[in-house]
């Protein structure tokens, strides 16, 4: 390691040390127990928990989007679909359904527009299928994705997700595993982001 190297760590690891002292555990965030394996290999995982229905998710989009343009390169950002209620889960079948097609950009953003800013009704495997086609997925090709096994046993694992996290609502942010925060602790979204920041450099000193 050059000396540079060796200056820049004895002063950055103080600094990751002082910002995770400023958040307290039990106030700001909490911590998951038992902890909860992640799927970001080598790297720090944090998980955003939402649902379409929820509006303060829509609101927090804005933020989580800005966040993600200047995340840390150690860190694997995923969302995770809440299922707290059966109709949650045509959602979150929705969003796995996006992902499998490859239009997850196109379909997760539009999706929470026209649910809050349009005022559309959309919450089940018609109306899914109707606003999939406006975005340009064949109706067949929904359909088929929509019922599938994959898109099956990724919400069943969301709905187990949503237990193991330990989380009581939406939005909630999970980090590596080990800690959860939510826009209800940390009181803004512009705080809860420098939370999750904080815990990321926790867990980089680890």
């Amino acid at each position: 390691m050059s000396r540079f190297a060796l200056l820049a760590m004895l002063f950055i690891l103080p600094l990751a040390a002082q910002a995770a002292d400023t958040f307290k555990e039990g106030e700001h965030y909490e911590r998951i127990t038992p902890e909860v394996a992640t799927q970001a290999d080598g790297k720090i995982e944090v998980v955003e928990v939402f649902w379409y229905g929820c509006h303060h998710c829509y609101s927090f989009e804005p933020d989580i989007k800005k966040w993600l343009k200047s995340k840390p390169d150690n860190v694997e950002f995923r969302r995770v679909p809440g299922v707290f209620a059966r109709n949650w889960i045509p959602h979150a079948r929705a969003y796995y359904t996006a992902e499998i097609l490859g239009v997850t950009d196109a379909i997760h953003t539009p999706l929470f527009e026209a649910i809050h800013d349009e005022g559309k009704r959309i919450g089940d495997e018609d109306s899914l299928a109707r606003f999939f086609a406006e975005h340009g997925v064949a109706e067949a090709d929904f359909r088929e994705a929509y019922n599938s096994f994959s898109v099956d046993t990724k919400t069943r694992q969301a709905l187990v997700a949503s237990k193991e996290y330990g989380i009581s609502g939406v939005p909630s942010v999970i980090v590596n595993g080990r800690y959860r925060t939510s826009a209800r602790l940390a009181g803004t979204y512009e705080n809860l982001l420098k939370i999750v920041d904080a815990l990321v450099d926790k867990e980089s000193t680890q």
